[in-house]
């Protein structure tokens, strides 16, 4: 109870503070959209009983979804350094208004065949591509509405309260679709109203002032001349990562995870499609892999409760450490046969686990990363983390059974991350670095 007391007290401190509300409220309602938006491609891509359920077919089409983030997360921290973050926020949703309302049109105009099928994949990556772009912004403008003890705070109410919004946007797209049959209008009812959602996250984003978020020092150079420096600068950001150690290590560690992490989703959409349901009943399957995904969330939840508060006893190097121990476990559980039971328990704890590195690491690169470099971190971060998914898609598609379990593929995934615990614990930098900011070529 003490632990509760002591972090809603800090909310309630984080709350009063009229930047963060500002910023919250874009995050909020952004990923409320990106929920909806989600349940609209998953029931499309995942669990349609036309479509493919096997291990290849769905590792497949995470990385064909996944990989292009890889390509804008460089471009994104560069431009975060030097574009308004408010504006970024502000434009990225509208834009998202619009690719996603094509969506629905191609969808509602032809369904998926032919080249219909291969237009709304091609948004849709504009999409995601451009979501992955916003997180990294909210990430980045963070530190310029919050400082201090309340920024771990921050960052665990942030991140996890976000989720649990695109949760609850998932759960509103999932039950406009109950009362439709499946085909073209079940999966754009989602996204129609993902796409008037991110219209609010826009007009809430110009709330904020124009230069609320930073950065402090941008860029004066032609548009031409900062992608001409794109690799330059990241390669800058990279090295100054590594010269400051905790937030390099931090980077690493969640990359890791990441990919381990990848593994258990991807065996999760396997599981819930084909071994607890029957293939042929997509509404159920959607529905069994949503309470996985709330479950993960409700441990993720729970994250927000305890990491502010024990972190700071443990050290956030040591709390990721323990935690990932914690994500052990719940591996461990599924080496049995899995039952609903058991597949959900596994996820609160694994969605408890990740949160909770999460919200360290991201701590960690905040703090000690300068400002000057803060965008370039966080897109770098981003190229890691879903760069490790692709991996992991590509791993899946060998490991994982068609039906998503097997003893060897859980017990394999538990010694993983005790292995990446025990070199946290052992090997992990507890203090950064001194490394200079030097003077960037490209300003």
């Amino acid at each position: 109870m003490g632990a509760i007391t002591e972090t809603w007290r800090e909310l309630r401190t984080l709350l009063r503070l009229d930047g963060f509300r500002k910023l919250f409220a874009v995050r909020l309602v952004s990923q409320t959209g990106d929920g909806m938006f989600q349940v609209g491609l998953a029931s499309m891509l995942f669990f349609s009983p036309e479509r493919a359920g096997t291990a290849p077919a769905i590792a497949g089409a995470f990385a064909v979804m996944l990989a292009p983030f890889t390509v804008v997360g460089p471009f994104a921290g560069v431009f975060l350094d030097r574009w308004r973050r408010r504006q970024v926020l502000a434009l990225g949703n509208a834009v998202r208004l619009v690719v996603t309302a094509a969506m629905a049109a191609v969808m509602l105009a032809g369904g998926l065949d032919g080249p219909a099928e291969a237009w709304v994949i091609v948004l849709a990556l504009a999409a995601l591509s451009v979501n992955r772009f916003l997180l990294a912004g909210l990430s980045a403008g963070l530190p310029r509405v919050v400082d201090g003890p309340l920024l771990l705070t921050a960052n665990s109410l942030t991140p996890t309260l976000g989720a649990g919004a695109a949760f609850v946007g998932g759960g509103i797209g999932f039950v406009l679709g109950l009362g439709i049959p499946d085909g073209p209008v079940h999966d754009a009812a989602a996204l129609v109203c993902a796409s008037l959602v991110f219209g609010v996250a826009a007009a809430l984003a110009l709330r904020l002032r124009p230069d609320q978020l930073g950065p402090e020092h941008p860029s004066r150079e032609r548009l031409g001349a900062e992608l001409a420096a794109v690799a330059r600068g990241l390669a800058d950001g990279a090295r100054y990562l590594v010269r400051r150690r905790t937030p390099g290590q931090g980077l690493l560690v969640m990359a890791v995870h990441r990919f381990l992490y990848g593994v258990v989703f991807i065996a999760s959409i396997l599981i819930s499609r084909n071994l607890l349901t029957s293939p042929e009943d997509s509404a159920a399957g959607l529905a069994t892999f949503g309470l996985v995904v709330g479950m993960t969330g409700v441990g993720g939840a729970a994250a927000v409760l305890v990491t502010p508060v024990l972190s700071r006893r443990t050290g956030p190097q040591a709390w990721i450490a323990i935690v990932l121990v914690l994500a052990a476990a719940s591996q461990l559980l599924l080496v049995p046969q899995p039952t609903r039971t058991t597949v959900l328990l596994g996820a609160g704890l694994l969605g408890l686990a990740a949160q909770s590195a999460k919200i360290a690491v991201d701590t960690i690169v905040q703090r000690d990363t300068h400002d000057d470099y803060r965008g370039r971190a966080f897109a770098f971060y981003d190229v890691l983390y879903n760069a490790a998914f692709v991996g992991a898609a590509t791993l899946a598609a060998v490991v994982v059974p068609d039906d998503g379990w097997s003893p060897a593929l859980f017990g394999g995934l538990a010694v993983a991350y005790v292995a990446l615990a025990a070199v946290v614990w052992l090997r992990g930098a507890r203090t950064p670095s001194d490394a200079a900011v030097l003077p960037v070529a490209y300003r």
